[in-house]
């Protein structure tokens, strides 16, 4: 019986060896590599709470004291007799003048008397303005007045008077109180002091 070589068996073990290696590295080798994901945008931090900046406040406004007087309190039937007899109280009366408005635009009192002979009126006029309002007062009437320290003691009374056509004004500061006298009856600044000195004693202490 003849048998076949060995090496020719060899050789076929060989390949077939071979064979079942390349198809077992064909099995192992990795396939197209499948598509990533493409990198989605990356989301906007959202915006966390954030701290609101509080409103500026606005510093609350000033408000005068109202001041209310009776007027024959304010400057009384004899001193105004004493004054000039001529003058009474004037029943119509109405402020006129810039100063004698602001007067009561702060809360204040203004009162007129009427010369019963001339028909000149003598108005006179108190407020206790707020602080500022006051000392803006005061610095107005210093830089357009004369100052006149025989109304009363400086620095506890500041007086100055002006004049503007025919009218005189004189203008009075003491303590929280701005007093306005103004007539056509006044020529001079010692013209006012008799009715100014009245009335800084008629008004209450402050």
């Amino acid at each position: 019986m003849l048998r076949l070589p060995r090496p020719h068996r060899v050789r076929l073990a060989g390949a077939a060896i071979a064979v079942s290696a390349i198809a077992l590295l064909a099995a192992c080798t990795p396939g197209e590599p499948e598509p990533s994901a493409s990198t989605s945008a990356s989301p906007e931090p959202s915006a966390g709470p954030t701290e609101s900046t509080p409103a500026e406040t606005e510093a609350p406004e000033e408000t005068s004291p109202p001041f209310a007087i009776e007027c024959d309190v304010l400057l009384t039937p004899q001193q105004v007799y004493d004054f000039n007899p001529n003058f009474g109280a004037d029943p119509g009366y109405e402020p006129s003048t810039p100063h004698a408005k602001g007067v009561v635009e702060d809360g204040g009192t203004a009162c007129g008397w009427l010369n019963q002979t001339s028909g000149e009126v003598i108005e006179i006029a108190v407020a206790t303005p707020s602080e500022g309002a006051l000392a803006n007062r005061a610095n107005e009437a210093a830089a357009a007045s004369t100052p006149v320290p025989t109304y009363g003691t400086p620095p506890e009374v500041e007086g100055y008077f002006s004049r503007s056509g025919e009218r005189g004004e004189a203008q009075v500061f003491r303590g929280p109180y701005w007093i306005v006298i103004s007539s056509t009856a006044l020529f001079e600044p010692g013209d006012a002091q008799q009715l100014a000195q009245a009335v800084l004693g008629n008004l209450p202490a402050a």
